[in-house]
């Protein structure tokens, strides 16, 4: 792992990396050491590892809970070159889901795409950053929505590190036999008038988790219409499980 740049302000330091050719920022407390919760955050389908989102739930993860925060630029995103296979599947897939045509051998494709290159991405990233002296190894949790949901879920059946999740506005693009290995505490978000992830699919979804503690959490609006309390329950929900 290499550092590239480091900023601090209000309290929280960010630290760019190069892990390989995979670009990520890492968040702290400033000052920190020691173990602490380490939080990985999966951006959605055609954002970054910087997208607003991620880092306004980044920096509250630290300043209020003490949390150590990772994410990384997926294939085809942010600072990554283009990955020709990663691309064909998006771009296929946005065009048989605006033509309404059949989307499962896409589907099929990329959930393959995913536990061949991206989860073991994902592993290497944590076992770098756990390795650190401001991090430790303490307990992990996963939270995507969206493209991070699908990415996070095969993640989260082959990582014990993970002890909770949030996940939410995906369906049919995750496997449920992969979601059925999954008993670690799960909230699940929900859009009701998703344009993108038909409600019944959602709901087939959540079912599959193998969880004994899962918490449905639908609200009224479209797939990127997520109100902004939910960030609230997500900082309650780790800081019960991981804190």
């Amino acid at each position: 792992m290499r550092f590239t740049s480091e900023t601090s302000s209000d309290g929280v330091l960010e630290q760019l990396f190069l892990l390989g050719d995979i670009p990520g920022v890492l968040w702290t407390p400033r000052g920190a050491d020691g173990t602490r919760p380490l939080i990985a955050l999966g951006h959605g389908g055609g954002q970054h590892k910087k997208a607003t989102g991620i880092v306004d739930h980044a920096r509250r993860f630290v300043a209020e809970c003490g949390f150590a925060v990772v994410a990384v630029d997926a294939p085809s995103h942010g600072d990554r070159p283009e990955h020709e296979e990663f691309t064909r599947i998006a771009t296929e897939y946005e065009a048989r889901l605006g033509a309404g045509e059949a989307l499962a051998p896409l589907i099929a494709g990329f959930q393959a795409l995913v536990v061949r290159q991206i989860v073991p991405e994902w592993q290497a990233v944590l076992d770098a950053v756990q390795k650190l002296s401001h991090v430790g190894i303490g307990p992990v949790g996963y939270w995507g929505v969206s493209l991070g949901c699908v990415i996070g879920v095969p993640l989260i059946a082959a990582e014990s590190r993970v002890r909770a999740a949030v996940l939410g506005l995906a369906g049919a693009e995750v496997s449920a036999e992969t979601a059925a290995r999954i008993a670690v505490p799960v909230e699940f978000l929900v859009q009701w008038d998703d344009e993108r992830v038909p409600r019944t699919q959602s709901l087939t979804l959540f079912d599959a988790f193998a969880s004994t503690e899962k918490t449905l959490h639908a609200n009224p609006g479209k797939h990127g219409e997520v109100p902004a309390f939910e960030t609230d329950s997500t900082l309650r929900f780790f800081a019960r499980h991981l804190g």
